[in-house]
């Protein structure tokens, strides 16, 4: 299982972030590249206690199944997956500033290790352990990259 306190993995997703060009098209969903890169910037807030959206009902119910598939068995997270409201992003952004931002997040969550991961429960999983934090964060900007083909 990839996540994000190897690194080999973060410099996997930062080789394939300098492939992501604003002009880039998505191959599914109706994020532009900016949006998709403040969005991961969001999670990753929400990964270190930024941000804490609240459980959704059906995450209480599926969470578990979720959970097993993406962190357990490493399986890719599905084209529209859900997402909490407050990680939606549909205002207009500067692309160099929203890597710039998601770069500085990626090395924030990192350089803080499994003791700067919140202890909060996940929107919809539910309690993570700090090692299953960074394989959701790991698979969450593999998602998107492959969203954009990189």
């Amino acid at each position: 299982m990839k996540h994000l306190f190897q690194p080999v993995a973060v410099r996997e997703v930062k080789d394939r972030l300098t492939q992501v060009r604003p002009e880039s098209a998505p191959s599914w969903g109706l994020m532009r590249p900016e949006q998709m890169l403040a969005h991961c910037a969001l999670s990753l807030q929400m990964a270190v206690g930024e941000l804490d959206p609240p459980r959704r009902f059906v995450g209480r119910i599926f969470g578990r199944m979720a959970k097993r598939s993406l962190i357990d068995r490493a399986e890719r997270m599905r084209r529209l997956a859900p997402t909490a409201k407050s990680l939606i992003v549909t205002d207009a952004r500067d692309f160099f500033a929203e890597r710039g931002r998601l770069y500085e997040m990626i090395d924030r969550f990192v350089a803080g290790g499994p003791t700067s991961v919140t202890t909060r429960p996940h929107f919809f999983m539910g309690t993570l352990t700090p090692v299953e934090w960074a394989a959701l964060m790991y698979q969450h900007l593999d998602h998107h990259l492959r969203q954009f083909d990189v």
